[in-house]
């Protein structure tokens, strides 16, 4: 089977593989047929994602359809022939947070494309249990259910609600993630960003009710006049910037909750006192979990979430290697790059 891997950072190689299809009793075979490109494969590519080791197969954004199932594998749930979202997390189901529901974070986690080889072929063998079926979504759709449970995991942590003004700190795809759960939840959203082009987006296709466009001298002053003269009740860090996730305490209106949805390779440092006189409730959001990936599909079957907007870049994936680069460079205005298969 076709085959990408990335041999270190900057080097995506097109190689073929022999397929994998021995099947134990539960698993599937699945043939994958969209990959939806993340932040965490860039990072990959630069060299900068955490937990990363090379070589590595990356895709955990995927939509795929059954080849073949293991003879254990309930026919009721899962068929030859469906359409499927990856659930990407590969956990163990024995440790404390698996046994107390949080498969999310489970002690010897494995995320396909990160800790192990992922989607970035043909054919994948995979527990079955990790694929998600809808009988009315495209394969494109599919593969972005697992970016839209980022945002919607981090939602529910945050337990957002109507009374919430939520301020979202990077309009890139986890970021907007974030903003189509709050604005279900119909809070008030403030997007903050560098990008004008990415401010727009998010305005014109979430809906967002206030724009701000980052700079490096902005304050909470300037926050509190931009949000007519209230501060957000939550605010949530999507950029995996250090300098973003230290000043985003400052940003939070006293007994406010912070979320960090992105990540960075070192300490995170704030002033204790502000925290204390605050009364800041600090989350850390980390994946989603099935019930996740099962609300999401029902929400864009019903129509209730349209992504269509998000798909900005496309490419086969032969061409991948040559253009993947050309993606990183901010001129090319990417929300959503999805590789044909």
């Amino acid at each position: 089977m076709k085959t990408i891997v990335l041999n270190q950072p900057g080097e995506l190689h097109l190689t073929s593989r022999d397929v994998d299809d021995v099947l134990s009793d539960n698993e599937a075979l699945i043939r994958i047929h969209r990959i939806g490109i993340c932040g965490t494969d860039y990072h990959a590519y630069r060299g900068k994602q955490p937990f990363f080791s090379y070589p590595r197969v990356l895709g955990h954004e995927l939509g795929a359809e059954v080849v073949a199932l293991g003879k254990s594998v309930d026919t009721k749930q899962l068929e030859i022939g469906n359409k499927v979202a990856v659930e990407p997390y590969l956990n163990c189901g024995h440790c404390q947070a698996c046994q107390n529901g949080k498969s999310n974070c489970c002690e010897n986690l494995k995320v396909m494309g990160v800790h192990t080889d992922g989607g970035m072929c043909e054919y994948v063998k995979i527990p079955a249990n990790k694929l998600h079926r809808s009988t009315q979504l495209g394969y494109e759709q599919l593969a972005l259910v697992e970016t839209l449970g980022i945002g919607a995991h981090a939602v529910q942590r945050a337990q957002v609600s109507a009374n919430d003004i939520v301020l979202v700190i990077g309009a890139g795809p986890i970021g907007l993630s974030v903003i189509q759960f709050a604005k279900i939840q119909k809070a008030q959203v403030a997007v903050m960003d560098f990008s004008t082009q990415r401010l727009e987006f998010a305005k014109q296709a979430m809906h967002t009710d206030y724009s701000i466009t980052a700079t490096t001298e902005f304050n909470t002053n300037d926050l509190r006049k931009a949000l007519g003269g209230k501060l957000p009740t939550i605010v949530f860090d999507a950029t995996g910037n250090s300098q973003s996730m230290m000043k985003a305490f400052s940003y939070l209106a006293f007994g406010g909750k912070l979320v960090y949805v992105g990540l960075f390779q070192g300490d995170v440092t704030f002033f204790d006192p502000d925290f204390h006189r605050k009364e800041v409730t600090l989350f850390a959001s980390r994946n989603s979990l099935p019930s996740d990936f099962k609300n999401i599909i029902q929400q864009m079957e019903s129509g209730q979430i349209n992504t269509q907007a998000w798909l900005t870049h496309q490419a086969a994936f032969e061409e991948l290697p040559s253009v993947f680069e050309t993606w990183l460079n901010p001129e090319s205005h990417v929300i959503k790059a999805m590789v044909v298969v």
